[in-house]
């Protein structure tokens, strides 16, 4: 089988290399080039736990999500590699739609962001990202595009900047690894790479396996 990548004792085969992709895209002034690659293996590190692994270019661990268990859906917890938790995830009560709040570690206070789930048909939005808990139209930060269940899907902020995206996965000589082993490309500049997590996790709850 394949390796996902070669730090970590709990990898799957031959080593596979990250290498950073030409540059091809016009920036505006201030933007930077530099993004953040990451792999993201839906796998926990714990026996019979739903969760997810995620290595850096380095094929060194740097987010973990092992409590995304079947009977705690409404709170899932994003650690390091060392198991600290960065952020709690919650399913917002009493909301119209499918929303959830991103908090700092595990406070419960003043949310980081709010994320509501599109229930437009026909806009290819899948989901609105704010700031707080304030969830308005007004407030909008990011909006994702693109299709999860192909692992297809773009991050853009208020000025239509591409701040990250979700790619399928080739492993060397270009075999697929499926849906399960997949990349999260960030651009720090415009978006931390825990919040970027954050939003990959809630599009697994609401078009992945772990949906209702």
């Amino acid at each position: 089988m394949t390796k996902v990548f070669p730090n970590a004792s709990f990898t799957i085969g031959d080593a596979i290399s990250e290498k950073q992709p030409p540059q091809n895209k016009l920036l505006s002034a201030g933007e930077t080039s530099e993004e953040t690659i990451l792999t993201v293996w839906k796998k926990s590190l714990l026996f019979n736990c739903n969760g997810f692994t995620v290595f850096d270019s380095k094929g060194d661990l740097v987010f973990r999500v092992d409590n995304y268990m079947e009977g705690n859906k409404g709170e899932i917890l994003l650690m390091d590699a060392s198991g600290n938790p960065l952020l709690t995830i919650r399913r917002k009560k009493m909301s119209l739609g499918d929303s959830w709040l991103v908090y700092e570690g595990e406070s419960m206070e003043k949310p980081r962001l709010c994320v509501k789930k599109s229930v437009n048909i026909l806009s290819k939005c899948l989901a609105y990202v704010s700031s707080g808990n304030n969830n308005s139209r007004n407030n909008i930060m990011y909006e994702i595009e693109g299709s999860y269940s192909q692992r297809n899907c773009a991050v853009f902020d208020d000025k239509r900047r591409l701040v990250a995206e979700i790619k399928r996965k080739e492993a060397v000589g270009g075999v697929a690894f499926g849906t399960d082993v997949f990349r999260l490309i960030v651009w720090p500049g415009h978006i931390t790479t825990d919040s970027a997590m954050a939003l990959l996790i809630l599009l697994d709850q609401m078009f992945g396996s772990s949906r209702r």
